[in-house]
């Protein structure tokens, strides 16, 4: 089971009824250096690539599928954001417990925010949930 760190949490159990943000946005700092520091990095011998974990907390119903953009903006509106990775689930795969991740997004292309877009297919559902965030090791995380 991986830990994650309540400030790498993306959403905890969001109920997703609509298309729609998650409830958490987070700031990276300033691309090329380490998180929250003000100077580049000079010599990077530690990760250079994170993980995002995300799990379907709560049956889902009604939709056709749940597509899920991992974004990243120079501002915390989003006003021009950059999709890095986009992925589709099927209803039929919108299940308590199921498991997905993003495999290592490069660290040092991303903009200082980041957050999750969800996007409902279909018919809004009445029920499901997510949990998303930041995970050390896609390994600890476990199978796709």
């Amino acid at each position: 089971m991986a830990i994650i760190s309540a400030q790498e949490i993306y959403s905890d159990q969001q109920v997703i009824t609509a298309s729609a943000a998650s409830t958490n946005v987070i700031n990276f700092g300033t691309p090329g250096t380490w998180v929250h520091a003000t100077t580049p990095i000079v010599d990077d011998k530690g990760p250079s690539k994170i993980c995002l974990g995300v799990q379907v907390t709560e049956d889902f119903d009604a939709l056709t599928s749940l597509g899920i953009a991992f974004e990243t903006d120079n501002n915390a509106a989003f006003a021009s954001a950059t999709v890095v990775y986009t992925e589709t689930i099927l209803l039929a795969d919108l299940v308590a417990g199921k498991k997905t991740s993003v495999r290592h997004i490069p660290f040092n292309t991303l903009e200082p925010y980041t957050r999750v877009n969800y996007t409902v297919n279909g018919s809004n559902p009445t029920v499901g949930k997510i949990t998303a965030g930041i995970i050390e090791l896609e390994s600890a995380w476990g199978s796709r």
